[in-house]
């Protein structure tokens, strides 16, 4: 009941071409995770490599860019993980929340959240 799957479309730098993707939201992941094979297809490029803690609990070493990702009607440039082969993609919290969009794990869908200020 946590987690469910929404379309997202993951873009090029240029905004040009988007691939529609389905990925996980309510995982508690940090950021967009994605297969590298469609990152390197969209031609997006690893900036840096930092840590990541999978939910499995395994700590590891992963790639890191940035690219356009349309989530709920919004277009936001947000940092992407590439990911091994065969995982499944993940829409995470830092994309989430650049579009103003949070997780209703209950209601199965991507409600929108106001600015704190």
């Amino acid at each position: 009941m946590g987690v469910f799957s929404v379309e997202i479309g993951v873009g090029d730098a240029e905004r040009r071409r988007f691939v529609p993707v389905q990925a996980a939201a309510g995982t508690g992941a940090t950021a967009v995770t994605l297969p590298a094979s469609i990152l390197h297809e969209l031609d997006v490029q690893p900036m840096e490599t930092r840590m990541a803690e999978c939910a499995s609990g395994e700590v590891r070493e992963v790639a890191v860019g940035e690219t356009w990702v349309q989530v709920d009607g919004q277009v936001i440039w947000t940092p992407v993980v590439f990911n091994d082969e065969g995982t499944p993609p993940l829409l995470g919290m830092l994309a989430l929340e650049r579009a103003g969009l949070a997780a209703d794990p209950a209601g199965q869908r991507l409600v929108p959240v106001n600015l704190t200020i």
